[in-house]
């Protein structure tokens, strides 16, 4: 039985997660992992050695040689034969957001939805919610989902986190404007003031008769919470990979 990885921490997400040559019909996309963008950010932008990227990321030296060296190369593979680059999950960890290794890599055709989720109905408090039910969704019909432990992380982080997942579409209930800043930063729909069953909710979602509020808040959010991130500007710190 392969051993399983183990989780590279990482201090912040990415401000930015595709590029692309100009030409338009340029389809072909190398999948960039967040571990593999940590090690360009902290080895070629910080200008760190690899025995302080290994440090800061909580890995071997060893470790970082190889993430870093596939990550030289895929950036290579896309600028000599014009290829997208897309930041994706990988094995990671930041703060106590939870690994995105346990959320499958997302098909080209398939759109992928969440829901806060609170013993199986519609969480009510985003910044608070202890997990997200994640679905996928193929030719309007559900092929997969799984739930997904948060930790009760704030909402900045929780945005990054979804973005990561490569998550389209947020259905949840209330949610405070700081969330809707980060997320509409991340390019993800959001469809609050839903109540109810979560499995219920997105069936209506994909039947196209949800009923949401766009304009619901929950201003406990803006005031109790924080982006629960570490900034690239900073340190980790030293956290559990759980």
């Amino acid at each position: 039985m392969p051993r399983p990885k183990r989780c590279r921490r990482i201090c912040g997400y990415p401000d930015y997660w595709s590029f692309a040559p100009e030409e338009p019909d340029i389809h072909e996309t190398v999948l960039f992992m967040l571990d593999e963008f940590e090690t360009i950010r902290l080895i070629d932008y910080q200008k760190m050695t690899q025995e302080e990227c290994a440090r800061e990321m909580g890995v071997s030296r060893a470790t970082v040689t190889g993430i870093y060296e596939q990550a030289r190369f895929k950036i290579a593979d896309a600028m000599v034969n014009g290829k997208r680059i897309r930041i994706t999950g990988g094995t990671y960890r930041i703060d106590s957001i939870p690994a995105s290794a346990q959320i499958k890599e997302k098909g080209g055709n398939i759109m992928r939805i969440a829901v806060t989720c609170e013993q199986g109905m519609v969480g009510q408090h985003f910044g608070r919610t202890e997990q997200f039910k994640i679905f996928d969704v193929a030719e309007g019909k559900i092929i997969a989902s799984q739930v997904i432990d948060t930790n009760g992380t704030g909402h900045g982080a929780l945005a990054g986190f979804l973005r990561a997942a490569e998550v389209e579409v947020l259905i949840c209930g209330g949610i405070g404007m700081g969330a809707r800043d980060a997320l509409a930063e991340v390019g993800i729909q959001i469809l609050p003031g839903v109540s109810g069953n979560v499995d219920d909710a997105v069936k209506s979602y994909l039947a196209g008769d949800l009923s949401y509020d766009p304009d619901t808040v929950c201003h406990h959010h803006d005031h109790e919470h924080g982006e629960g991130g570490c900034h690239h500007g900073g340190g980790c710190g030293s956290h559990g990979c759980h």
